[in-house]
């Protein structure tokens, strides 16, 4: 009798510490999840509705624009000079050892159409590697000799997004940023982030706002708050597209969405004070750059996906105190989803796959936020986002990239990855075989997505030499 009470002493201790320590705080941190979910989904609502109005009014009344088609230019081969009203124009391609789509990117500035003698192409070469280097000498010599033309697009369309599944989910969440963000941002506010390539800039307003600058990863989204702060209006063309590549290699795209992410919220806690003193913008604007720009989008969004859906969740399963609301657990999260398919339908059988990894990309992300808004050592690492030419194999000979089979090794393993994905089955096991809540069907589906992803089989890897 002694011993069984013996024995039961600890576990009595153990749910009386969960009761009062453990319970308290997840139930609290369940509560700022829910906040921070609310703020979210209003904040897609919003963006939502606005990229639906900017639609309609844009094929009503083009957005309140007026423009007139310019005149033809004139013929490339006649030596007269262009008519004036041919603005002068700068066309930028920087390059850093991108031997698989030098000849693209080159090509591409050179066939464009406008008046020879009112267009100037510089090809900014950071490469490292002397024969990359030595190629794009090359090809600019020879184009310097051809007659050239020239157009401009602003909207990007991915050449490779049917590489992998997840290119594919990439071109879901990109497709989006441009439908809703961008579009709802121009029509609501004259104001997007610039994603620093498809765009067109006056000399005047870059100068007035005071240049590049490289104090955080993201110099195109700096100097497009400093150009809104200045009263420059900001317009999306969306029925214009130029073609881009995205990342196919896992390691790459991690690379990127460190970049993007810590830099943004860097970029916040840089321009916060900033923004709150300027005296040339709206309160309306402001609080558009604060809150819905910066504040919910480059900070909450990140954090909140991997702390609710990844942590919180899969613990609360694990002490039956803990309740999470059915709005808030069930409702939200599919309000999400359904805005995001709406605007991506031919997509909607992916949005699980979607889910998934999307939530597994938070991990880097939230890390990448925090990184930012503290300014830690790794807030202003660089790595160029890799090319790899997957669209244009046989012009190129270059050797692509294959899709990584299971069956073959995978090049890297992923430590951080596979640390959740045994928390997650811990927390999933846990509630199938003693819990209540019946969280683990989600949570072994997820800890499924982190152990792949962990394990590399996903994207695409350069193939053996």
């Amino acid at each position: 009798m002694a011993s069984s009470s013996s024995s039961s002493l600890p576990a009595a201790w153990a749910a009386a510490v969960r009761a009062g320590a453990v319970a308290p705080a997840l139930q609290a941190a369940v509560w700022a999840c829910l906040a921070m979910s609310a703020m979210l989904v209003a904040e897609a609502a919003w963006m939502g509705l606005a990229s639906l109005a900017a639609a309609a009014a844009r094929r009503l009344r083009g957005y309140g624009y007026r423009w007139e088609p310019m005149a033809a230019p004139p013929d490339v081969e006649a030596p007269a000079p262009a008519p004036a009203e041919f603005p002068m124009v700068l066309v930028q391609i920087p390059m850093y050892n991108e031997k698989e789509v030098y000849k693209l990117s080159i090509g591409a500035a050179c066939a464009l159409t406008w008046p020879p003698d009112r267009i100037i192409i510089q090809v900014l070469d950071d490469s490292t590697d002397p024969f990359v280097k030595e190629l794009v000498e090359l090809e600019c010599k020879e184009w310097a000799s051809k007659k050239i033309n020239i157009k401009y697009e602003t909207r990007w369309e991915f050449v490779n997004y049917n590489v992998c599944l997840m290119t594919r989910i990439q071109k879901m969440s990109l497709d989006y940023h441009f439908k809703v963000e961008q579009e709802s941002g121009s029509f609501m506010h004259a104001f997007f982030g610039f994603n620093g390539t498809a765009g067109v800039w006056r000399v005047s307003a870059i100068n007035q706002s005071g240049g590049w600058k490289d104090r955080t990863t993201v110099e195109d989204m700096d100097l497009a708050v400093r150009a809104s702060l200045k009263g420059w209006e900001f317009l999306y063309v969306g029925d214009i597209r130029v073609k881009s590549e995205l990342p196919s290699t896992f390691q790459a795209y991690r690379h990127q969405q460190h970049r993007w992410t810590c830099g943004a919220a860097n970029l916040f806690r840089k321009m916060a004070w900033e923004i709150i003193t300027n005296k040339e913008v709206s309160m309306w604007k402001k609080h558009h750059l604060l809150y819905s720009f910066f504040f919910v989008r480059r900070a909450i969004a990140p954090i909140l996906t991997f702390l609710f859906y990844c942590i919180v969740i899969p613990l609360s399963a694990m002490v039956p105190e803990v309740t999470i609301p059915v709005w808030g657990l069930v409702y939200i999260p599919t309000a999400i989803t359904i805005m995001n398919a709406i605007r991506n339908p031919g997509s909607v059988h992916l949005m699980p796959f979607w889910i998934l990894f999307e939530n597994v990309m938070a991990m880097h992300r939230m890390r990448a936020a925090l990184s930012g808004l503290l300014e830690t050592a790794r807030a202003n690492d660089w790595v160029v986002t890799e090319k790899v030419g997957d669209q244009v194999k046989d012009e190129l000979d270059v050797p692509l990239l294959e899709p990584l089979k299971p069956t073959e090794c995978a090049e890297r393993i992923y430590i951080p990855e596979l640390l959740l994905a045994l928390y997650l089955l811990i927390c999933a096991s846990y509630d199938f075989v003693l819990g209540n809540h019946k969280y683990y069907i989600y949570i072994y589906l997820q800890a499924v997505a982190f152990t792949v992803m962990g394990f590399g089989f996903v994207g695409t890897r350069t193939p053996c030499s």
